[in-house]
């Protein structure tokens, strides 16, 4: 079921919070929502990897990259990762690479931009932690709801109205 941010932003707008951030689409599906998991890192992408190895039963990782632009921190092996392991979405503060492969696969993917270098290996980083980026508190367990329009967070899951 899509969920559009508009309708959403109509009919809950004092229960979201609106991510003040530009992101570009890169998955094959634009539009996606689920309960978010986090991961906090800097250019090392050892916990994204760990955490899309865990099933993911419809949930989004958020990835707080810190907006790093020298570096990706996803690219097209763990986007199919987390197709296998049934995550619904990836957003990243940061940079993917790989982006004509993981426009093909079933997956929402949002990040800052794109970068051809593979992040450090360093096993460093936080995993189910609150991040703050675009103005907005990203919790473990909240919603995100996201397409073409932007992204929003809610407390809990919403509903579509009319």
């Amino acid at each position: 079921m899509t969920i559009k941010t508009a309708d959403l932003c109509d009919s809950y707008s004092s229960h979201l919070k609106i991510v003040e951030l530009a992101f570009n689409n890169y998955g094959g599906h634009k539009a996606f929502h689920g309960m978010i998991k986090t991961v906090k890192c800097f250019e090392d992408n050892s916990f994204v990897r760990k955490t899309l190895e865990q099933p993911g039963d419809g949930k989004i990782l958020v990835v707080d990259g810190s907006g790093s632009r020298r570096c990706a921190l996803l690219g097209d092996m763990l986007a199919q990762l987390a197709v296998n392991n049934n995550w619904s979405g990836i957003l990243v503060n940061g940079c993917i690479r790989d982006s004509s492969i993981i426009e093909t696969l079933p997956l929402g993917v949002k990040a800052l931009g794109t970068h051809p270098l593979k992040s450090e290996k360093k096993n460093q980083g936080e995993v189910d932690v609150s991040v703050t980026f675009g103005n907005t508190l990203f919790t473990p367990d909240a919603w995100l709801y996201a397409d073409e329009d932007g992204v929003v967070v809610a407390a809990e899951a919403l509903a579509a109205r009319s």
